[in-house]
């Protein structure tokens, strides 16, 4: 395989038919005057469901403040996850995480309106509340989360509600682990505050939380 930049020696996948695949690859760096670095092995997480998500911060204007809804749902990663040599203890590792709503683009969400679509899916399915596509509105460029070890990247949105719309309870998408989830409504500025705090974990959260201020004040 001929990649700019890159020579591909070999590759291999691991665990194709769960939720998440590793791959390995064998590779070479190809720098700008033709020559070639010593070999390395690079390993990388892929989603068959879809490579990328999107991140939906709701928010309504509730006696002269903004309030942005936060999710609190289970991530069994973080627990099982963290082993071996911690360099500063923060505590017990959550077994849920405080986040906003997002999910993932799916095979099939192709384009903006496909980006878009899921936003309004996944804001019914873990906040309650039922919004119309063009109420969804952008929050500037896409980002990567974690580049050493995951290709996915993130699409920041936003979505208003009235102060009075009805919140149902929460659908899910019908796995366990959407069970026992629950919402909360956040001043935008004590939600970022609890971000840099460490309450909230969840650096994509802080990362369209700032963007959604960024583009009020605006």
């Amino acid at each position: 395989m001929k990649v700019e930049g890159l020579e591909v020696l070999s590759e291999e996948s691991h665990g194709e038919g769960g939720f998440l695949v590793v791959r390995r690859v064998g590779l070479k760096n190809r720098r700008e005057d033709g020559s070639l670095s010593e070999p390395y092995i690079c390993d990388f997480i892929t989603r068959p469901k879809g490579e990328d998500a999107v991140a939906v911060v709701v928010y309504r204007r509730r006696e002269g403040s903004v309030e942005v809804l936060m999710r609190a749902g289970l991530r069994p990663a973080l627990r099982l996850g963290r082993g071996g040599h911690v360099p500063i203890p923060e505590g017990e590792v959550p077994l849920t995480l405080w986040e906003v709503v997002a999910g993932i683009i799916e095979k099939g969400d192709d384009g903006e309106l496909g980006i878009l679509s899921r936003a309004i899916e996944e804001v019914w399915e873990e906040s309650g509340y039922r919004v119309l596509v063009d109420s969804i509105a952008r929050l500037g460029a896409p980002f990567f989360l974690s580049p050493g070890a995951m290709c996915e990247r993130v699409y920041p949105t936003c979505v208003e509600v009235a102060p009075d719309a009805t919140q149902h309870p929460l659908q899910g998408d019908g796995s366990p682990m959407e069970e026992g989830a629950k919402t909360r409504w956040l001043d935008i500025d004590e939600a970022i505050a609890e971000c840099v705090a460490g309450t909230i974990e969840d650096v994509k959260s802080e990362v369209v939380l700032r963007r959604l201020r960024d583009h009020l004040r605006s």
